[in-house]
Protein backbone atom coordinates (compact mmCIF):
# COMPACT_ATOMS: atom_id res chain seq x y z
CA UNK A 1 0.00 0.00 0.00
CA UNK A 2 2.66 2.51 0.88
CA UNK A 3 4.49 1.61 -2.58
CA UNK A 4 1.07 2.39 -3.98
CA UNK A 5 1.00 5.62 -2.40
CA UNK A 6 4.67 6.63 -3.68
CA UNK A 7 3.92 5.72 -6.43
CA UNK A 8 1.11 7.89 -6.96
CA UNK A 9 2.47 10.96 -5.73
CA UNK A 10 5.08 10.73 -7.65
CA UNK A 11 3.07 10.77 -10.88
CA UNK A 12 1.09 13.75 -8.95
CA UNK A 13 4.62 15.59 -8.88
CA UNK A 14 5.53 15.05 -12.18
CA UNK A 15 2.31 15.67 -13.66
CA UNK A 16 2.43 18.98 -11.94
CA UNK A 17 5.82 19.61 -13.09
CA UNK A 18 4.30 19.04 -16.72
CA UNK A 19 1.72 21.34 -16.25
CA UNK A 20 3.86 24.51 -14.66
CA UNK A 21 6.71 25.91 -15.79
CA UNK A 22 9.35 28.27 -14.52
CA UNK A 23 9.42 30.94 -17.22
CA UNK A 24 11.91 34.21 -17.57
CA UNK A 25 9.52 37.07 -19.30
CA UNK A 26 11.26 40.13 -20.46
CA UNK A 27 8.66 43.27 -20.10
CA UNK A 28 8.63 45.74 -22.24
CA UNK A 29 10.76 47.95 -19.52
CA UNK A 30 13.33 45.09 -20.42
CA UNK A 31 12.76 44.05 -17.10
CA UNK A 32 13.81 40.23 -16.78
CA UNK A 33 10.57 38.55 -14.63
CA UNK A 34 11.05 34.85 -13.44
CA UNK A 35 7.32 33.25 -13.45
CA UNK A 36 5.60 30.06 -12.93
CA UNK A 37 3.06 30.18 -15.77
CA UNK A 38 0.82 29.78 -16.28
CA UNK A 39 0.04 31.95 -13.59
CA UNK A 40 -2.44 31.15 -11.20
CA UNK A 41 -3.02 34.58 -8.97
CA UNK A 42 -3.32 37.46 -11.13
CA UNK A 43 -3.75 41.48 -10.31
CA UNK A 44 -4.48 43.08 -12.82
CA UNK A 45 -4.14 47.11 -13.60
CA UNK A 46 -5.69 47.97 -16.90
CA UNK A 47 -5.87 46.07 -20.43
CA UNK A 48 -8.82 43.80 -19.21
CA UNK A 49 -10.36 43.37 -22.17
CA UNK A 50 -6.46 42.36 -24.07
CA UNK A 51 -5.85 39.92 -21.33
CA UNK A 52 -9.43 38.17 -21.60
CA UNK A 53 -9.03 38.48 -25.67
CA UNK A 54 -5.71 37.34 -25.48
CA UNK A 55 -5.76 34.88 -22.69
CA UNK A 56 -9.28 33.56 -22.91
CA UNK A 57 -12.35 34.11 -20.81
CA UNK A 58 -10.74 31.27 -18.54
CA UNK A 59 -7.99 33.43 -18.18
CA UNK A 60 -9.94 35.64 -15.31
CA UNK A 61 -10.98 32.63 -12.95
CA UNK A 62 -6.59 33.28 -11.95
CA UNK A 63 -7.90 37.33 -11.74
CA UNK A 64 -7.31 37.69 -7.60
CA UNK A 65 -7.66 41.49 -7.89
CA UNK A 66 -8.54 44.71 -10.14
CA UNK A 67 -7.84 47.99 -10.61
CA UNK A 68 -12.22 48.17 -11.09
CA UNK A 69 -11.98 52.10 -11.55
CA UNK A 70 -9.64 51.12 -15.51
CA UNK A 71 -13.01 49.51 -16.42
CA UNK A 72 -16.09 50.79 -14.83
CA UNK A 73 -14.86 53.96 -14.18
CA UNK A 74 -13.68 55.05 -17.46
CA UNK A 75 -15.84 52.46 -19.38
CA UNK A 76 -18.86 51.92 -17.59
CA UNK A 77 -21.08 50.85 -20.75
CA UNK A 78 -18.45 48.38 -21.24
CA UNK A 79 -18.24 46.93 -17.60
CA UNK A 80 -21.90 46.30 -17.79
CA UNK A 81 -21.91 44.27 -20.88
CA UNK A 82 -19.34 42.27 -19.83
CA UNK A 83 -20.82 42.20 -15.79
CA UNK A 84 -24.62 41.35 -17.45
CA UNK A 85 -22.55 38.50 -18.90
CA UNK A 86 -20.18 37.30 -16.38
CA UNK A 87 -21.59 38.82 -12.92
CA UNK A 88 -18.55 37.07 -10.87
CA UNK A 89 -16.68 40.16 -12.39
CA UNK A 90 -17.82 42.23 -9.70
CA UNK A 91 -16.74 40.22 -7.21
CA UNK A 92 -12.84 40.32 -8.17
CA UNK A 93 -11.88 42.84 -5.07
CA UNK A 94 -10.87 46.44 -6.37
CA UNK A 95 -7.29 47.01 -5.86
CA UNK A 96 -7.78 51.07 -6.58
CA UNK A 97 -6.42 53.24 -9.04
CA UNK A 98 -3.19 54.57 -9.71
CA UNK A 99 -4.02 57.73 -11.49
CA UNK A 100 -6.25 58.78 -9.05
CA UNK A 101 -4.26 57.83 -6.27
CA UNK A 102 -6.13 55.11 -4.86
CA UNK A 103 -4.23 51.90 -5.54
CA UNK A 104 -3.61 50.22 -1.77
CA UNK A 105 -0.59 47.96 -2.22
CA UNK A 106 -1.71 46.35 0.78
CA UNK A 107 -4.49 45.26 -0.48
CA UNK A 108 -2.43 43.91 -2.92
CA UNK A 109 -0.57 42.27 -0.49
CA UNK A 110 -3.49 40.41 0.75
CA UNK A 111 -4.45 38.72 -2.39
CA UNK A 112 -0.87 36.83 -2.20
CA UNK A 113 -0.99 37.32 -6.08
CA UNK A 114 2.09 35.10 -8.84
CA UNK A 115 1.78 38.28 -10.60
CA UNK A 116 1.09 41.95 -10.95
CA UNK A 117 0.41 43.00 -14.31
CA UNK A 118 0.67 46.68 -14.71
CA UNK A 119 0.35 49.29 -17.57
CA UNK A 120 3.52 51.26 -18.10
CA UNK A 121 2.17 54.30 -16.76
CA UNK A 122 0.78 52.45 -13.64
CA UNK A 123 4.50 51.37 -12.72
CA UNK A 124 6.18 54.68 -12.81
CA UNK A 125 2.86 56.14 -11.38
CA UNK A 126 3.35 53.71 -7.93
CA UNK A 127 7.16 55.05 -7.53
CA UNK A 128 8.62 53.27 -4.46
CA UNK A 129 5.41 51.57 -3.88
CA UNK A 130 7.13 48.86 -6.51
CA UNK A 131 9.90 48.07 -4.17
CA UNK A 132 7.16 47.49 -1.55
CA UNK A 133 5.82 44.98 -3.73
CA UNK A 134 9.10 43.03 -5.19
CA UNK A 135 10.69 43.25 -1.71
CA UNK A 136 7.54 40.93 -0.56
CA UNK A 137 8.55 38.79 -2.98
CA UNK A 138 5.19 39.28 -5.96
CA UNK A 139 6.82 39.70 -9.35
CA UNK A 140 5.67 42.73 -11.24
CA UNK A 141 5.40 42.79 -14.99
CA UNK A 142 4.92 45.70 -17.27
CA UNK A 143 2.88 45.96 -20.55
CA UNK A 144 1.97 48.89 -22.68
CA UNK A 145 -0.81 49.23 -25.55
CA UNK A 146 -0.74 53.20 -24.73
CA UNK A 147 2.22 54.12 -26.58
CA UNK A 148 0.42 52.79 -30.21
CA UNK A 149 3.88 51.19 -31.13
CA UNK A 150 3.97 48.15 -33.05
CA UNK A 151 6.65 46.74 -31.10
CA UNK A 152 5.04 47.27 -28.06
CA UNK A 153 1.84 46.15 -29.10
CA UNK A 154 3.47 43.13 -30.15
CA UNK A 155 5.58 42.53 -26.64
CA UNK A 156 2.42 43.23 -24.93
CA UNK A 157 0.40 40.47 -26.63
CA UNK A 158 2.94 37.88 -26.75
CA UNK A 159 3.27 38.18 -22.61
CA UNK A 160 -0.52 37.86 -22.00
CA UNK A 161 -0.10 34.44 -24.24
CA UNK A 162 2.99 33.57 -21.77
CA UNK A 163 1.33 34.49 -18.11
CA UNK A 164 -1.74 32.92 -19.20
CA UNK A 165 -0.41 29.37 -21.10
CA UNK A 166 -1.85 30.85 -24.76
CA UNK A 167 1.12 31.85 -27.02
CA UNK A 168 -0.50 30.06 -29.66
CA UNK A 169 -3.43 32.40 -29.72
CA UNK A 170 -1.52 35.34 -28.44
CA UNK A 171 0.64 34.92 -32.41
CA UNK A 172 -2.43 34.12 -34.23
CA UNK A 173 -3.73 37.54 -32.71
CA UNK A 174 -0.39 39.31 -32.70
CA UNK A 175 0.17 38.39 -36.62
CA UNK A 176 -3.19 39.42 -37.42
CA UNK A 177 -2.53 43.44 -35.84
CA UNK A 178 1.06 43.12 -37.40
CA UNK A 179 -0.54 42.46 -40.76
CA UNK A 180 -2.85 45.50 -40.77
CA UNK A 181 -0.22 47.84 -39.61
CA UNK A 182 2.35 46.54 -42.12
CA UNK A 183 -0.18 47.03 -44.81
CA UNK A 184 -1.30 50.34 -44.28
CA UNK A 185 2.58 51.52 -43.78
CA UNK A 186 3.60 50.14 -47.02
CA UNK A 187 0.55 51.18 -49.04
CA UNK A 188 1.06 54.97 -47.96
CA UNK A 189 4.57 54.19 -48.71
CA UNK A 190 4.25 53.33 -52.13
CA UNK A 191 1.91 55.82 -52.44
CA UNK A 192 4.12 58.53 -51.93
CA UNK A 193 1.12 61.19 -51.20
CA UNK A 194 1.60 64.17 -49.20
CA UNK A 195 0.81 64.20 -45.34
CA UNK A 196 -2.39 65.93 -44.76
CA UNK A 197 -2.45 67.77 -41.88
CA UNK A 198 -4.31 66.61 -38.91
CA UNK A 199 -5.94 67.11 -35.59
CA UNK A 200 -7.41 64.90 -33.05
CA UNK A 201 -8.33 65.58 -29.69
CA UNK A 202 -10.39 63.84 -27.00
CA UNK A 203 -14.10 65.59 -26.56
CA UNK A 204 -15.05 65.24 -23.40
CA UNK A 205 -15.59 68.86 -22.87
CA UNK A 206 -17.88 69.70 -25.38
CA UNK A 207 -17.32 72.53 -28.24
CA UNK A 208 -17.04 75.05 -25.98
CA UNK A 209 -14.06 74.24 -24.24
CA UNK A 210 -11.18 72.51 -25.74
CA UNK A 211 -9.56 69.21 -24.44
CA UNK A 212 -6.53 67.57 -24.60
CA UNK A 213 -5.04 66.51 -28.08
CA UNK A 214 -2.27 63.80 -28.39
CA UNK A 215 1.64 64.12 -28.85
CA UNK A 216 3.53 60.67 -29.69
CA UNK A 217 1.32 58.39 -27.73
CA UNK A 218 -2.24 57.26 -27.87
CA UNK A 219 -4.45 58.95 -30.68
CA UNK A 220 -1.51 60.82 -32.13
CA UNK A 221 0.80 58.20 -32.37
CA UNK A 222 -1.85 56.45 -34.48
CA UNK A 223 -2.25 59.27 -37.12
CA UNK A 224 1.22 59.62 -37.41
CA UNK A 225 1.30 55.44 -37.78
CA UNK A 226 -1.42 56.07 -40.30
CA UNK A 227 0.35 58.80 -42.54
CA UNK A 228 -1.14 61.47 -40.83
CA UNK A 229 1.09 65.57 -39.66
CA UNK A 230 0.00 65.33 -36.40
CA UNK A 231 -0.15 69.37 -36.08
CA UNK A 232 0.25 68.89 -32.35
CA UNK A 233 3.07 66.71 -32.12
CA UNK A 234 5.29 70.25 -31.89
CA UNK A 235 3.88 71.49 -29.22
CA UNK A 236 2.40 68.74 -26.79
CA UNK A 237 4.50 65.49 -25.85
CA UNK A 238 2.75 63.39 -24.81
CA UNK A 239 -1.22 64.41 -24.28
CA UNK A 240 -2.75 67.55 -22.99
CA UNK A 241 -3.98 71.00 -23.72
CA UNK A 242 -3.22 73.19 -27.28
CA UNK A 243 -3.85 76.41 -27.86
CA UNK A 244 -7.39 76.95 -30.00
CA UNK A 245 -5.18 79.69 -31.94
CA UNK A 246 -2.36 77.38 -32.85
CA UNK A 247 -5.25 74.57 -34.22
CA UNK A 248 -6.72 77.17 -36.50
CA UNK A 249 -3.30 78.84 -37.65
CA UNK A 250 -2.41 75.04 -38.80
CA UNK A 251 -5.67 74.28 -40.95
CA UNK A 252 -5.83 70.83 -40.10
CA UNK A 253 -7.47 68.88 -43.33
CA UNK A 254 -8.85 66.09 -41.08
CA UNK A 255 -9.89 66.26 -37.69
CA UNK A 256 -10.64 63.47 -35.07
CA UNK A 257 -12.65 63.90 -31.97
CA UNK A 258 -12.71 61.11 -29.88
CA UNK A 259 -15.50 60.06 -26.99
CA UNK A 260 -17.06 57.35 -24.72
CA UNK A 261 -20.70 56.67 -23.83
CA UNK A 262 -20.17 59.50 -20.88
CA UNK A 263 -22.12 62.65 -21.53
CA UNK A 264 -25.16 61.79 -22.22
CA UNK A 265 -26.72 65.43 -20.83
CA UNK A 266 -24.17 67.65 -21.99
CA UNK A 267 -22.67 68.55 -25.44
CA UNK A 268 -19.82 66.40 -25.04
CA UNK A 269 -18.63 63.58 -27.92
CA UNK A 270 -20.77 60.60 -27.36
CA UNK A 271 -19.75 57.37 -29.19
CA UNK A 272 -19.68 53.74 -28.10
CA UNK A 273 -22.01 51.39 -27.11
CA UNK A 274 -25.14 51.42 -27.09
CA UNK A 275 -25.13 55.11 -28.91
CA UNK A 276 -27.01 55.73 -31.82
CA UNK A 277 -25.21 56.83 -34.45
CA UNK A 278 -27.62 60.07 -35.33
CA UNK A 279 -26.67 61.57 -31.85
CA UNK A 280 -23.13 60.79 -32.43
CA UNK A 281 -22.81 62.20 -35.58
CA UNK A 282 -24.96 65.66 -34.17
CA UNK A 283 -22.24 65.54 -31.33
CA UNK A 284 -19.44 65.88 -33.91
CA UNK A 285 -21.14 68.34 -35.78
CA UNK A 286 -21.58 70.46 -32.84
CA UNK A 287 -17.71 70.64 -32.93
CA UNK A 288 -17.97 72.09 -36.59
CA UNK A 289 -19.56 75.67 -35.14
CA UNK A 290 -16.52 76.70 -32.44
CA UNK A 291 -15.09 79.78 -33.29
CA UNK A 292 -12.95 80.56 -36.24
CA UNK A 293 -13.72 76.56 -37.41
CA UNK A 294 -16.02 77.01 -40.18
CA UNK A 295 -12.26 78.13 -42.51
CA UNK A 296 -10.57 75.02 -41.92
CA UNK A 297 -10.21 73.00 -44.32
CA UNK A 298 -11.21 70.12 -42.33
CA UNK A 299 -14.54 71.87 -41.99
CA UNK A 300 -15.32 72.94 -45.21
CA UNK A 301 -14.21 69.63 -46.45
CA UNK A 302 -16.76 67.42 -44.65
CA UNK A 303 -13.36 65.84 -42.80
CA UNK A 304 -14.60 65.76 -39.41
CA UNK A 305 -14.77 62.18 -37.99
CA UNK A 306 -15.95 61.10 -34.62
CA UNK A 307 -13.57 57.99 -32.97
CA UNK A 308 -14.46 55.94 -29.96
CA UNK A 309 -12.06 56.86 -27.34
CA UNK A 310 -12.25 53.15 -25.50
CA UNK A 311 -10.87 51.55 -29.08
CA UNK A 312 -7.60 52.73 -28.68
CA UNK A 313 -4.52 51.73 -26.20
CA UNK A 314 -5.74 48.07 -26.87
CA UNK A 315 -4.51 45.19 -29.22
CA UNK A 316 -7.91 45.86 -31.20
CA UNK A 317 -6.87 49.06 -32.38
CA UNK A 318 -6.06 48.11 -35.39
CA UNK A 319 -9.50 48.61 -36.75
CA UNK A 320 -9.37 52.05 -35.55
CA UNK A 321 -5.89 52.74 -37.28
CA UNK A 322 -7.69 51.55 -40.52
CA UNK A 323 -10.13 54.15 -39.83
CA UNK A 324 -7.68 56.71 -39.22
CA UNK A 325 -5.97 55.58 -42.51
CA UNK A 326 -9.24 55.85 -44.61
CA UNK A 327 -10.18 59.31 -43.20
CA UNK A 328 -6.48 60.53 -43.92
CA UNK A 329 -5.92 58.64 -47.36
CA UNK A 330 -9.66 58.07 -48.39
CA UNK A 331 -8.68 56.99 -52.44
CA UNK A 332 -5.99 54.77 -51.36
CA UNK A 333 -8.49 52.93 -48.09
CA UNK A 334 -11.37 52.99 -50.02
CA UNK A 335 -12.18 49.17 -49.79
CA UNK A 336 -11.86 49.31 -45.61
CA UNK A 337 -14.32 48.32 -43.04
CA UNK A 338 -13.21 49.24 -39.83
CA UNK A 339 -16.08 49.81 -37.79
CA UNK A 340 -17.24 46.19 -39.17
CA UNK A 341 -13.67 45.08 -38.24
CA UNK A 342 -13.32 46.06 -34.42
CA UNK A 343 -16.61 44.14 -33.95
CA UNK A 344 -15.34 41.23 -35.97
CA UNK A 345 -12.65 41.15 -33.35
CA UNK A 346 -15.32 40.62 -30.42
CA UNK A 347 -16.77 37.59 -32.24
CA UNK A 348 -13.77 36.09 -32.42
CA UNK A 349 -12.23 36.55 -29.25
CA UNK A 350 -14.40 37.80 -27.23
CA UNK A 351 -16.99 36.36 -25.19
CA UNK A 352 -19.45 39.58 -25.95
CA UNK A 353 -20.07 41.88 -28.61
CA UNK A 354 -21.01 45.29 -28.27
CA UNK A 355 -23.30 47.43 -30.09
CA UNK A 356 -23.78 50.89 -30.90
CA UNK A 357 -21.44 53.52 -32.92
CA UNK A 358 -17.82 53.46 -32.54
CA UNK A 359 -16.26 55.38 -35.80
CA UNK A 360 -18.42 58.14 -37.47
CA UNK A 361 -18.30 61.00 -39.86
CA UNK A 362 -20.12 63.93 -41.08
CA UNK A 363 -21.04 61.95 -44.36
CA UNK A 364 -22.21 59.41 -42.98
Amino acid sequence: MKTNLLAILGATLISSATHAQITTIEDVLGRSVELDVPVKRVVLGFYAEDYMAIGSEQAFDHVVGISRDTWQGWRPASWELYTDYRPALKDIPDVGEVEAQTFSIEKVLSLNPDVVLLADWQYKGLGMDVETLEDAGIPIVVIDYNAQTLERHLQSTHIIGELTGQAERANQIANEYEQTVTHIHRKIADAGLPQPRVYVEFGNQGPSEYSFTYGKNMWGAMVSSAGGNNIAAPFVEWWGPINPEQVIASNPEVIFIAGTESGKKSDAMIIGQNIDRTMAKERLEGFTHRSGWSELEAVKNNRVYGIYQGASRTIMDGSMLQFIAKAQYPELFHDLTPEQNYLEFYRRYLPVTPTGTFTVSLQD
